[in-house]
């Protein structure tokens, strides 16, 4: 038996697999954001121990003989959180989280220290990473600073409470602006830039390694019959890959959820350069990843839901099974601001091109095309890095919709998969990562694809509408800026 956690912002999600793969159960428990100030996103990372232990107590409870089968627990962490611990590993302050934006100007000031960030890095300094938060901390809380003795990310602090060790593997480090992405080794120049040294950081390992032990304590308390191993485990969305299987080099996915993912995985460290394309290492040795980030993706469907006071099903019954053509009206989904390509917490959204004939409908269209438009534009930043992918597949709530799968298939110009369980999530790929470190088995044998239940088509008739309307839509962004800075 094998656990996966997924260390998540609004909860703690514990799943317990068996050898076969199969999920035997689960248990969440919710976790609050503070947002003291504007802009300020903040847990206390007692609260993730608290919820931890209720979890895996609630597991426990119900399957006394699973949990005390397990041999291996694997860990999924929401990324870039910065923990600052002091001399006696105390937390000094609540730890600033992936959303939190106050570091902006800490991000201009990170790479005019480090004029090789984005090369050694592999990405651009943004407020969400770890690197500007702490210079952040170094610049408004000078006393708090000046007692940092470690700084780990969310699950590594997590590790620590249970494990007794600091250790991080790369897909999560990838995300704090301080590793050398393609040497996967901190970086000297960049921990520098932020008053750090190599002593501040946990030990490094890969995702697949075994990292720790559950302490003697708590393997009583959960009546298992001996301390299982930790593997090194994942940053949320490089579990979310192994989960998919998507651990071989171009291997795609998109990820249609609250917000939007397209990934592709590499054999080779490719710099993100200048389009707000992630590079991080992969969870699994010798492999690396890119992913294009778009902040609204079924957010945008679910806000236009409200605003028109008709549910998703009743918007998308509106509308045919396949488009037809591109809506006359154009949709900006920049309702939370935007990552990829553009890396601007503060532009909005809106829809263009409205007239006294628009229809409910045509505004329902453009807000899926909008969305599957902003992947486009992920597309075009992963070939500036001379990568492309002619398949995927698609994941996230959103991609129950037929119409929006095919939408998005033929704006791509991509063969989209729909899958028959590609819903497990962080802490499912977690639990893979830990069998891996118990066992040693290959990451190919253990980490398969959860079967391909549809495939969807570009349409070909709609290539040359959809090229020009993506055209138009190009030509929103700096329109909107401008009037924003007018």
């Amino acid at each position: 038996m094998f656990i996966g956690i997924d260390v998540g912002t609004s909860g703690i999600k514990v799943l317990l697999v068996d050898e076969a793969q199969k999920v035997v159960a689960s248990h969440t428990e919710k976790l609050v954001v503070s947002r003291p100030h504007e802009g300020w996103s903040e847990q206390n990372p007692e609260d993730w121990w608290t919820a931890t232990c209720s979890a895996i107590d609630a597991l426990h409870a119900s399957h006394p003989r699973e949990v005390g089968a397990v041999r291996g627990i694997g860990l999924s962490g929401q990324q870039h959180g910065a923990v600052l611990m002091g001399r006696n590993n105390e937390v000094l302050r609540p730890c600033m989280l992936w959303n939190d934006t106050r570091a902006e100007t800490e991000c201009t000031v990170f790479e005019r220290r480090f004029p090789q960030s984005r090369q050694i890095t592999g990405n651009i300094a943004m407020p969400g990473f770890t690197a500007p938060k702490v210079l952040w901390v170094a610049r408004h809380e000078a006393d708090i600073f000046s007692q940092v003795r470690h700084v780990l990310l969310p699950k590594a602090w997590l590790r620590f409470r249970m494990t007794g060790d600091m250790i991080e593997d790369m897909s999560d480090a990838s995300g704090t602006l301080w590793l050398d992405t393609g040497k996967r080794m901190w970086s000297d120049a960049a921990l520098e830039c932020c008053g750090l040294r190599l002593q501040h950081m946990p030990e490094l390992c890969e995702g697949t390694a075994v990292a720790g032990r559950l302490n003697a304590d708590l393997a009583q308390r959960w009546g298992m019959a001996e301390r299982p191993v930790f593997a090194g485990s994942a940053g949320d969305n490089a579990a979310g890959a192994v989960g998919l299987g998507a651990v071989r080099a171009n291997d795609a996915f998109i990820s249609l959820g609250t917000s939007g993912v397209v990934w592709m995985t590499t054999d080779s460290y490719y710099p993100g350069g200048n389009a707000a394309i992630h590079s991080f290492c992969h969870a699994v040795p010798a492999t690396w990843h890119q992913m294009g980030v778009t902040l609204s993706a079924a957010a945008s469907l679910a806000w236009w839901s409200g605003i028109a006071g008709k549910s998703e099903a009743q918007l998308l019954a509106e509308l045919p099974e396949a488009p037809q053509a591109p809506s006359p009206v154009m949709f900006a989904p920049y309702l939370s601001g935007e990552r990829t390509p553009h890396n601007d917490g503060t532009i909005r959204g809106g829809f263009i091109g409205l007239s006294q004939s628009t229809t409910r409908a045509q505004m329902t269209q453009a807000v899926l095309e909008g969305v599957a438009f902003s992947f486009r534009d992920a597309v075009e930043g992963l070939a500036a890095s001379g990568l492309s992918f002619q398949e995927a597949d698609v994941i996230g709530g959103g991609s129950q919709s037929a119409l929006w799968t095919s939408i998005i298939a033929s704006i791509l110009d991509v063969k989209l998969h729909r899958l028959a369980h590609g819903e497990q999530g962080g802490a499912f790929g977690a639990a893979r990562l830990a069998r891996i470190a118990v066992t040693n088995e290959s990451v190919q044998d253990v980490c398969t694809p959860p079967e391909r239940v549809a495939s969807i088509e570009p349409d070909s008739t709609l290539n040359g509408a959809y090229r020009q309307a993506y055209l138009r839509y190009r030509e929103i962004y700096p329109a909107l800026r401008s009037i924003r800075t007018a």
